[in-house]
């Protein structure tokens, strides 16, 4: 990774290929919340998720050394500054944080308090200088409508399966999407390895170090015998949708504008509530209804603004 290597050009993605992975995030990412449910009643948040993305960070190296080879992990120390830069704003800030919440808060309340992600991310167009369209803005709106909605109609912070209540813990949800959300504006900024599947494993193999590191500093420890053969299971559940939901946003970000990757916010909390219905039981009332579908109002907007093509004139 040294300054001024030659990388291979950026590869062409279709915009069929990146909705298709959009897709893919809607779905593996909103299946995180209910994976880190079962697995931190059994393994501390920060282990738990600092060897998750450790597994995936170094099973995707692997895979892009078997399919693309060495040269595809080629990067200038600028593009490698940014993958390490990411990696501790999404994986080790974003989920560590989330998951440490999940010990206070019901999983369903932190997938829908992280919906939070899109307004950051309008705010940080604005201060650098790219002013989002007001339609785009009034997506966010509603948007942030229907999260009101689905968290007034959201079980109490309690219930789920959850440890504890906590006041601290939906906040610490809304820091994290600060943090999610700067990583995602900054990967769009910055220079970046031209293999998003290279920058990817960076990003969570970092955030898996940066994690386990401080989760054991913290004095967290596995008791390898006392886990469940079942949260085996999940956790290996959890490492193939991190792999594959981590690849597949940063391929979007590649060829969508970042406020429409940015709906995964919005489209996440209702994946995580219905999964909640069918796999564990829990209630999905008329309120967690009309807010879903306010939800994917918002997702609509948000989409139709960005793809709206911008007028400047002749020429």
């Amino acid at each position: 990774m040294r300054a001024g290597a030659a990388a291979p050009a950026p590869p062409r993605v279709s915009v069929r290929a990146a909705w298709i992975a959009l897709c893919a995030v809607y779905l593996l990412w909103g299946s995180i919340y209910l994976f880190n449910r079962l697995i931190i009643t059994h393994v501390p948040p920060l282990l738990a998720g600092g060897t998750r993305f450790l597994a995936a960070g170094l099973g995707l190296t692997l895979l892009v050394l078997a399919i693309a080879g060495p040269r595809a992990l080629r990067m200038s120390r600028a593009q490698f500054g940014t993958a390490a830069l990411t990696g501790l704003l999404l994986p080790a800030w974003g989920n560590g944080l989330v998951a440490i919440a999940q010990t206070q808060i019901a999983s369903g309340l932190a997938a829908l308090l992280i919906a939070v992600v899109p307004l950051y991310i309008v705010v940080l167009r604005a201060l650098g200088g790219d002013r989002p369209r007001r339609a785009t803005v009034g997506g966010v709106a509603v948007g942030l409508a229907g999260l009101a909605v689905l968290v007034l109609a959201a079980p109490s912070a309690g219930s789920g399966g959850t440890q504890g209540s906590a006041w601290w813990g939906p906040w610490l949800v809304v820091l994290a999407g600060l943090g999610w959300a700067t990583g995602t504006y900054a990967t769009t900024r910055l220079p970046v390895p031209a293999n998003p599947f290279a920058l990817a494993a960076v990003q969570m193999t970092v955030g898996g170090v940066i994690m386990t590191t401080v989760g054991t500093a913290k004095g967290d420890r596995l008791d390898l015998a006392a886990i469940p053969a079942g949260v085996w299971w999940v956790w290996v559940g959890a490492c193939l949708a991190t792999l594959g939901g981590f690849s597949a946003y940063a391929l979007t970000l590649r060829t969508l504008p970042v406020s429409t990757v940015a709906t995964y916010a919005y489209v996440n909390p209702v994946i995580a509530v219905l999964l909640g219905v069918l796999l564990v039981g829990e209630r999905f009332s008329l309120g967690q209804i009309a807010g879903g579908a306010i939800v994917l109002l918002a997702v609509f907007l948000v989409v139709a603004a960005e793809r709206r093509p911008v007028v400047t004139g002749p020429g």
